[in-house]
């Protein structure tokens, strides 16, 4: 089977674009949408984080936990942020190298905005089969892709559900 190394998924939601980038590049506050992120620890966790910020990601699956280093590699307002995963551990960031960049790009469409999180496998010098065995123990059974096309599709949905219920509750103001 071929390895496949990254995955998107997109949903509309009914907020515009701002909006939509306002609460995606706030690293802290992820943990409420993602099945897996457990919030993050920086210095930026009031506001948007800016291009370069690094923050240290709180993660959890099932009884395991782990933190990773990431980097801000795109902060551009309203229309895409990303950031790189480059350093794994336990309870410290130790195990330094690529791992991922997750990106979100935000679209204005007739109904709000349209929301594609993309997850890109940044282990292009693991081969295939020392990956796929990770990856298989480390998803109980499942490819990164695969585990992550599930994990994006429940972070968009939460996010969603969370942002229109926020539009709605600021429109009743």
């Amino acid at each position: 089977m071929t390895r496949v190394f990254t995955v998107s998924r997109s949903i509309v939601i009914g907020v515009a674009p701002d909006d939509a980038y306002e609460a995606v590049s706030r690293p802290a506050d992820m943990g409420r949408w993602s099945p897996e992120n457990q919030g993050t620890t920086t210095k930026a966790d009031d506001g948007s984080a800016a291009l370069g910020t690094t923050f240290v990601g709180r993660n959890k699956r099932g009884l395991f936990r782990w933190v990773t280093r990431c980097t801000v590699t795109a902060a551009d307002p309203g229309s895409r942020f990303a950031f790189r995963v480059h350093a794994i551990g336990i309870k410290q960031p130790r195990l330094r190298g690529p791992i991922a960049t997750w990106e979100y790009l935000f679209e204005p469409v007739d109904d709000g905005t349209r929301v594609t999180e993309t997850w890109i496998d940044d282990r292009r010098a693991w081969p295939d089969f020392v990956a796929g065995v990770f990856d298989r123990v480390a998803t109980s059974g499942s490819t990164f892709a695969a585990f992550q096309n599930r994990n994006i599709d429940a972070t968009l949905r939460n996010l969603k559900r969370e942002l229109e219920a926020n539009r709605g509750r600021a429109q009743g103001s």
